[in-house]
């Protein structure tokens, strides 16, 4: 059976639901909107079935409508795919990789990991974004990104631990709370400056915090770094970005008697396995190994 409607009307569909009518589909698809309503009273006709209904004046799907249009979105999602697979097939190798990164995610793998992938990469772009706790997990349920190293891996995707990133809470060597020479309380703690580091998604998932009126937020570890240094905070820090001053005792761990550490995991997930192209599952086999060299 050869089907009748085609994607165009599925689409158009799709458009005047999205945008919400006819007028402002025709805008979005760049058509004149008698051509829009055409297409969708023509897919009506050819399914001999009522799709939408004009409530006030507004389109509103019925419920058979509601039903056909989530399984067009399916097919155009599928089409886009096998296109999308076609043009990896014509290319042999990607033009382009876009990989997010969470940024406790140690700096030095991300340069070895693409210092080895240079010489192998067929000329193919990197677009590398930095992100923060739910920043990797929002751009994979965009599809604005091809790899991601991430603390959380979205529904609907799989992915492969990477990394554990051990924190410690640390300060200046002559910050206040190292005067006290005792465990510190969460008291000690509320009344000093505490640095945390901002959620670059939209969900606004503040990495942990101890009182809101006594902290400074910042944009990544690196500058929560750079604050915690100069003796004007304390924070929780990446434990092997402060080795060598931890050795020096410029900054020193905070006496806590819980808290003192946390570690999270962080995992390595593909936006589409199916549709990784071989510069992508390059890419992805090199972090793996300089993760587990680590």
């Amino acid at each position: 059976m050869n089907p009748r409607v085609s994607l165009d009307q599925w689409r158009t569909l799709q458009a005047v639901i999205d945008y919400g009518g006819y007028a402002q589909a025709a805008k979005q698809l760049h058509r004149s909107q008698s051509s829009v309503s055409y297409a969708v009273n023509k897919l009506q006709m050819q399914l001999s079935l009522k799709l939408l209904h004009i409530q006030g004046r507004k389109a509103v799907l019925t419920e058979a409508g509601k039903v056909l249009l989530q399984r067009s979105r399916q097919l155009i999602s599928e089409a886009y795919a096998i296109e999308q697979q076609a043009h990896h097939l014509q290319q042999g190798w990607e033009a382009e990789i876009r990989l997010a990164v969470e940024a406790s995610y140690p700096t030095q793998l991300v340069m070895d990991a693409l210092r080895q992938f240079e010489p192998l990469g067929k000329q193919t772009r990197i677009r590398l974004e930095e992100v923060v706790l739910s920043g990797a997990e929002e751009l994979l349920l965009n599809g604005d990104t091809d790899l991601a190293i991430s603390p959380f891996i979205p529904q609907g995707f799989f992915g492969d631990e990477l990394l554990q990133v051990h924190f410690i809470a640390v300060a200046h060597a002559d910050h206040a709370l190292h005067q006290l020479e005792r465990n510190l309380t969460t008291h000690d703690l509320n009344r000093e400056t505490h640095v945390i580091i901002s959620d670059s998604g939209s969900k606004g998932m503040d990495a942990g915090w101890i009182s809101d009126a006594r902290r400074w937020t910042v944009s990544s570890p690196e500058s929560a770094h750079k604050i915690i240094s100069n003796g004007l905070g304390f924070g929780w820090l990446p434990e092997k970005e402060i080795e060598q001053e931890l050795d020096n005792q410029t900054l020193k761990i905070l006496p806590l008697n819980e808290g003192r550490h946390e570690t999270a995991i962080l995992y390595l997930v593909y936006a589409d396995p199916d549709q990784a192209g071989p510069a992508t599952r390059q890419l992805a086999a090199i972090l793996k190994q300089v993760s587990a060299e680590n």
